[in-house]
């Protein structure tokens, strides 16, 4: 199921609600990706369960402790916010049931979930366990970090947190994930997957623009992002720049066809790639050290 003209592609946040942000597969016009991100305060109790989904918990800020039938975690160097250190992430497999309490004055949390037939076991990572990886060059540098990467313990859920300085550029030269590809040999090309972007800017009027393009026109938006905000990536191409004097940082899920972040360039741009002189030098902007 691919979304269309009739889905909005960019959620404003309500700041006035707990759950301040809610995109269901349902508001994409998708098959599997769910999203919400929501504020607590100390001592304050999200009870639930996950159903028929997997669940992934991202820490945006602040501290928990989560109690399930299936373990029990608790962070203890949650970071003040999204640019001074990087996520604790826990998954939950389907038919789990938790309480998640707040263990600061004030928790960010963001979740992804998406419906499963597949059993796994609960994951609780730590900053010091992920993977931070540089992508693109000069302005288009750009810091990825691995949460539930290509390869992690779970069905169908990806996510990663990216940071992308002022005035750079970030998914760039720009890439689709609309369509299913395998080439004679057997390697998978490009998976169909379904995305959000969460944004988080670093001052209160900054923002961050995002195109979302087909190569046939068919769809060409430009969405202006600002903190909290959601870009859904319905198809095609989807670049991104941060705003000059504010550092952008946004949170992707996807979820669809593979386990994947599988992709084909824009053939226009495609020639970007290694024409690069160097990386930027405020990359990296956030490590496990500045955690706590």
């Amino acid at each position: 199921m691919i979304n269309d003209e009739k889905y909005p592609l960019l959620a404003k946040s309500n700041p006035h609600a707990t759950t301040y942000q809610h995109v269901s597969k349902e508001d994409g016009g998708w098959q599997y990706l769910n999203f919400a991100a929501r504020t607590m305060k100390r001592g304050e109790v999200w009870e639930s369960h996950t159903g028929d989904h997997e669940y992934a918990i991202i820490l945006l800020s602040g501290n928990y402790r989560v109690n399930t039938d299936k373990g029990s975690w608790q962070t203890i160097n949650g970071r003040k916010d999204v640019f001074s250190g990087i996520a604790h992430s826990l998954y939950l497999p389907r038919h789990t049931h938790f309480e998640l309490v707040a263990e600061s004055d004030v928790l960010d949390i963001a979740y992804g979930w998406c419906e499963t037939d597949q059993d796994f076991a609960p994951v609780f990572k730590t900053p010091e366990e992920v993977q931070i990886e540089i992508r693109g060059g000069d302005n288009a540098t750009r810091q990825i970090n691995d949460l539930l990467g290509p390869g992690f313990p779970c069905h169908r859920l990806v996510a990663v947190e990216v940071y992308t300085p002022s005035g750079n550029w970030s998914s760039f030269p720009a890439h689709k994930h609309d369509e299913r590809i395998v080439a004679e040999n057997g390697e998978l090309v490009e998976a169909r997957l379904e995305e959000t972007y969460f944004y988080k800017i670093s001052k209160p009027h900054g923002y961050a623009i995002q195109q979302v393009y087909t190569s046939d026109g068919s769809l060409n938006e430009i969405a202006v992002a600002r903190h909290n905000d959601v870009v859904l990536v319905p198809k095609g191409y989807h670049p991104v720049v941060a705003g000059h004097g504010y550092d952008v940082y946004y949170l992707n899920f996807l979820t669809g066809s593979d386990q994947s972040l599988a992709n084909t360039p824009d053939p226009d741009h495609a020639w970007i790639f290694g024409t690069w002189k160097g990386t930027d030098e405020r990359i990296p902007m956030v490590t496990a050290k500045m955690n706590g």
